[in-house]
């Protein structure tokens, strides 16, 4: 065998072994519904997702849900079963509106973010503002972000009509 007719040959071995390897197509997910916004890598934010975005939430690879709802805010509705149902965990710490957005707060954030070490965590509210803002303030309070670039991952992650809030939080308003 000349060495053309080998190179073929190998590569045809090569070929065929790898496509034996190739996993079968599995059915896609469709994104979800709601915008997830990546401020931090592994740490997403955003507004109220719909019952039916958690299967494509958890195909971005989101192993924990974390809401900022209170009960009052999703009547008839139970996000924990949904969550749990599509394979994730689920956390709620239910905050007020501008007045939710506190060192108490951060904190239970905090502690609900240190299991995941920034992997794979979705915190939501209803439209992203108070998800930004308390993480904001989380990462600020608790790791060491300065408070301006506090403020600009507060933005990133949904922040706008509570960014007075947030200032104030930081220190950076008068």
């Amino acid at each position: 065998m000349n060495k053309p007719m080998i190179t073929v040959a190998l590569l045809s071995a090569l070929l065929a072994g790898g496509c034996a390897h190739v996993p079968a197509p599995t059915a896609a997910v469709a994104a979800p519904e709601v915008k997830l916004m990546q401020p931090l890598p592994g740490l997403y934010t955003a507004a109220q997702p719909a019952a039916t975005d958690w299967a494509a939430i958890r195909a971005r690879g989101i192993t924990t849900v974390i809401n900022l709802r209170g009960p009052e805010e999703t009547p008839g509705r139970d996000e924990g079963a949904e969550v749990r149902a599509a394979g994730m965990r689920y956390l709620d710490i239910p905050v007020g509106h501008a007045d939710g957005i506190n060192a108490d707060n951060a904190r239970l954030l905090h502690a609900a973010l240190a299991p995941s070490h920034g992997g794979g965590v979705l915190v939501h509210c209803a439209s992203g503002n108070r998800a930004g803002s308390l993480l904001a303030l989380e990462q600020a309070d608790f790791d060491g972000l300065a408070p301006q670039a506090a403020l600009e991952l507060g933005r990133r992650a949904g922040v706008t009509k509570l960014e007075p809030v947030l200032k104030h939080a930081l220190g950076l308003a008068p």
